[in-house]
């Protein structure tokens, strides 16, 4: 029997308001890496402080080791009339890549899941991945997620769509 690391335990938590400049800073990474977009850091900090401000709208998690904020997720929703109940849709995922392969976003997911099935209103939970972001969606897989066959199309009037 090999002799494992043994991993820092990986505390979730709601973001606060304290928190936005770290998670603008992972936003901004997360779109250079995923996407090769330079995003306006004033912008998006202005976009974090502004979704703190309207959990009705959205809400943000960090994942802390050791003290250190080293993973993010935000937590959008959707109505699903077909199914009675809302859908929890997962975006703006990103580890710090010192804290990869150290069960991060694992611990975001079973948090985030662990959440929403406690709430009867909610019906499943979602996310879109960059086409080509391989690994992520290997890691999605890894914790049950399956395509769901569908195509976003989207008209996005922020100059954000041109690369």
């Amino acid at each position: 029997m090999r002799n494992e690391p043994k991993l820092a335990p990986v505390h979730v938590r709601d973001a606060r308001p304290e928190d936005a400049e770290v998670i603008a800073d992972f936003n901004s990474r997360m779109a250079e890496e995923t996407e090769h977009r330079r995003l306006d850091p004033a912008t998006v900090l202005s976009g974090v402080r502004e979704g703190l401000k309207r959990p009705t709208m959205c809400r943000f998690f960090v994942a802390e080791l050791d003290g250190r904020i080293v993973g993010q997720a935000m937590v959008t929703y959707e109505w699903s009339d077909w199914r009675c109940g809302a859908f929890w849709w997962i975006q703006s995922v990103y580890v710090h890549p010192d804290a990869r392969k150290c069960g991060v976003f694992r611990s975001i997911y079973a948090h985030l899941s662990a959440m929403a099935r406690q709430d009867p209103s909610v019906c499943g939970l979602r996310l879109y991945v960059e086409k080509d972001n391989h690994r992520a969606m290997a890691t999605y897989r890894r914790l049950g997620m399956e395509t769901s066959g569908h195509l976003v199309f989207e008209e996005d009037w922020s100059g954000l769509a041109s690369r």
